[in-house]
């Protein structure tokens, strides 16, 4: 199972480098994973329905054409995933987070929660339908090595 490569879908906080430092990690690891995201360039996220379409009508429209397109790939990349990562940051809101793991639960993805003991009461139905909860992207790292390659890495002490 080891050398089969995995998708692995990054979701969530874009505010933060948590998706490098598990891609370095797993990289490091030598697991085999095409790591898959939504588009991370804020502006590129809100703006591309009136970029590509035209002008909205308003703000409410505009954001409309936006997310639905976004959805086309956030839709596409979750079916095709073996495993979804999704993280909750602690300064934003991260709503399109918690859609990808409703996403994921509805289509039977697992999925791990990467989140501070801080949310945990706000994400306990999101948690409550994870395969893993993960308060660092080593966790993640080290999560995906045991389901990924079969191997524990344990921690000294």
């Amino acid at each position: 199972m080891s050398d089969m490569p995995w998708t692995v879908y990054l979701s969530g906080e874009i505010h933060s480098d948590w998706r490098e430092e598990i891609q370095k990690g797993a990289e490091s690891a030598g697991l085999p994973i095409e790591f898959v995201s939504p588009v991370t360039v804020h502006e590129d996220s809100d703006d591309c329905g009136v970029a590509i379409m035209g002008a909205a009508p308003s703000d409410f429209w505009k954001d409309q054409m936006g997310s639905r397109m976004n959805a086309i790939r956030t839709r596409t990349l979750i079916e095709r995933a073996d495993v979804a990562v999704i993280r909750f940051g602690e300064k934003y809101r991260q709503w399109n987070a918690a859609f990808d793991a409703g996403f994921c639960a509805a289509l039977g993805t697992p999925y791990i929660t990467l989140h501070d003991a801080a949310t945990d009461h706000a994400l306990k139905e999101v948690d409550g339908a994870a395969q893993a909860i993960a308060r660092t992207p080593e966790q993640v790292v080290r999560t995906l090595e045991y389901v990924i390659a079969g191997r524990l890495r344990r921690k000294a002490g």
